[in-house]
């Protein structure tokens, strides 16, 4: 039966021993698709490219250039599916989002000092739409860092390089009420990124390793202060 068993789950040129497929969530998998991510990177490539020019990092053009540079390299290297796990490639993938949140950072800095210093001068709906851009970024830039880094990042997880989760899912305390194939992919780190932007602190996902607490943290301090500042100065012009 056990041999079976195996046979059913192997995939080429590998055979997958039953004790890794129980959690689902910690077996061996053919790897998430890699179109969430390319959409992601578009998607905050696009909101940051649209930000008004002053509250970009100068050049404007430099960084969004290297974050779509990298964003190429990595599609070159896993087209369809994210399953190859060397240094090289898990540096790109971090350098990539590090680009990405060091664009963002700067704007979001940039916008917070001007609302202190009453330099923004643009109008309540124009504040508001570069407000919810630099948020929107925040969103979709942390989502991609837990993504990365929860277990190793999505090709080790792909493998079942490591047992132990940095967060805490649902769909792991409660499989009966999950489909069996069940395992987190972006879209499921997106929404914990999104909640935690929205609500300040965790909901239903719960970080479970120290990184991952001192990031939600940080995520909750960047989109508390944008939205705040942003909300509070837009209601000052409409008065």
């Amino acid at each position: 039966m056990r041999d079976d068993l195996e046979r059913m789950m192997a995939f080429p040129g590998k055979l997958i021993p039953t004790s890794v497929i129980v959690p689902a969530w910690r077996r061996l998998t053919e790897g998430e698709s890699i179109w969430p991510v390319r959409g992601a990177v578009v998607a905050a490539t696009v909101l940051q490219v649209s930000l008004p020019n002053k509250y970009e990092i100068p050049p404007p053009w430099l960084l969004p250039t290297l974050g779509v540079l990298l964003g190429i390299g990595l599609s070159v290297a896993q087209p369809r599916r994210i399953t190859r796990h060397t240094p090289q490639l898990r540096l790109t993938s971090i350098m990539l989002i590090a680009v990405i949140s060091l664009a963002n950072a700067g704007s979001a800095a940039r916008l917070i000092t001007a609302l202190l210093e009453g330099r923004a001068h643009e109008s309540p709906t124009k504040l508001l739409l570069t407000g919810g851009a630099i948020w929107a970024t925040n969103v979709i830039v942390f989502g991609m860092w837990y993504w990365d880094l929860d277990r190793g990042g999505p090709a080790a997880r792909a493998q079942a390089l490591k047992s132990f989760p940095d967060f805490l899912f649902p769909q792991m305390t409660a499989p009966d009420l999950a489909p069996t194939e069940w395992q987190p992919l972006f879209f499921d780190y997106l929404y914990l990124s999104f909640t935690n932007a929205a609500a300040f602190s965790p909901t239903d996902v719960l970080p479970l390793a120290r990184w991952a607490k001192m990031a939600m943290m940080l995520q909750s301090i960047v989109s508390l202060g944008t939205v705040v500042l942003v909300v509070a100065r837009a209601v000052n012009i409409l008065k």
